[in-house]
């Protein structure tokens, strides 16, 4: 057993090296060093109640092993703390790096602000919130303690927000003008080059510039409206693949560094319900007509499904590719602390 006196040395020189200092207690002469600590920890049936009122925290149950719990318990709530942040700031970019990239090439607009504000409400709600649920990381205990002055957001964090919202938006901006340039679809739309895409603007001063008519507009009197009347179709397959991507993104949060193979989504069914929420929400929009009318989208076919996949899955790819780099970075850091 620690003498009270030494009790209060200990806990003044742990602060002095600028450490975090917990220390237990029950007796009155241990109130001292409770109050002196950074977390004063009483027992709750042997304690006094001059040691319980020093503290900051009472065990009910007298069990050393509820201390382990509650640090369990509050990196979980930290790492839940973060990932909806890693979501958020992750998916915003993307929307940003969207828009940017639409202005910087000179394409037509492949987002509508309504479009944004569904996304943003209504479609990454759900997930957002579900994050909170996440189960704590396999190695959430292993981990060594973070230091009081560790910040928030680390570089590390803006690289993968950067790299990951980046391809968002080049994803969303990129699916846009795959079908106008690429896609050989049942709706026999004209195919343009990537030349004329970029120059659109000028399209009024092109020589036999002629299109095929798409979901019932007729482009024969002014083959240029092909490019603003005529892209309904490439705008949904921006907007699904923005819905898709998000969703995947919120599955790869579920862990800062842990891989899908360690923590796969049903680790968290929280999640796979608020998914699943967002997905049929959008469903709606784009197969009910009334609704369609209103966002500017049109119903999806099965081939319009698989290009979004294949645009909407390198993400999961790119991230755990993050994570392995995060991952390895932390081990190679643990082992110089080992050693030094």
């Amino acid at each position: 057993r620690t003498e009270p006196k030494h009790k209060q040395l200990i806990v003044k020189i742990l602060k002095s090296l600028d450490e975090i200092a917990a220390m237990t207690g029950d007796g009155v002469n241990d109130a001292p060093a409770l109050k002196q600590a950074d977390i004063g920890i009483a027992m709750g049936i042997a304690g006094t109640e001059v040691a319980k009122e020093a503290s900051d925290m009472v065990l009910a149950d007298d069990n050393f092993t509820s201390i382990v719990a509650a640090v369990e318990e509050g990196r979980s709530i930290y790492n839940n703390m973060k990932a909806f942040i890693r979501y958020m700031i992750s998916s915003n970019v993307g929307e940003v790096a969207a828009i940017f990239l639409t202005a910087a090439l000179g394409v037509p607009e492949g987002l509508t602000p309504v479009q944004l504000l569904w996304v943003n409400l209504v479609t990454d709600g759900p997930p957002a919130t579900a994050l909170g649920f996440n189960p704590p990381d396999l190695d959430v205990m292993s981990k060594a303690p973070r230091r009081k002055d560790d910040p928030l957001i680390s570089v590390w964090s803006y690289v993968r927000y950067f790299v990951v919202g980046a391809y968002v938006g080049c994803a969303v901006v990129g699916i846009f003008m795959y079908w106008y340039i690429f896609d050989v679809a049942e709706d026999a739309h004209s195919l343009v080059s990537l030349e004329q895409l970029l120059t659109w603007g000028s399209c009024q001063d092109w020589q036999g510039f002629r299109v095929n008519n798409v979901g019932g507009i007729s482009f024969s009197s002014d083959p240029c409206a092909y490019f603003t009347d005529g892209k309904a179709k490439a705008s949904t397959l921006s907007l699904t693949v923005l819905v898709v991507i998000e969703m995947l993104n919120a599955f790869n949060a579920l862990s800062e560094d842990g891989s899908l193979i360690q923590m796969p989504p049903w680790a968290n069914p929280y999640l796979i319900v608020a998914a699943t929420i967002s997905i049929g929400s959008h469903f709606v929009i784009l197969y009910i007509p009334a609704l369609a009318t209103i966002f500017g989208v049109v119903p999806l076919t099965m081939h319009d499904w698989m290009l979004v996949m294949a645009f909407s899955f390198p993400v999961i790819l790119i991230d755990e590719i993050l994570k392995f780099i995060g991952r390895s970075t932390a081990k190679s850091i643990n082992l110089k602390d080992k050693h030094a």
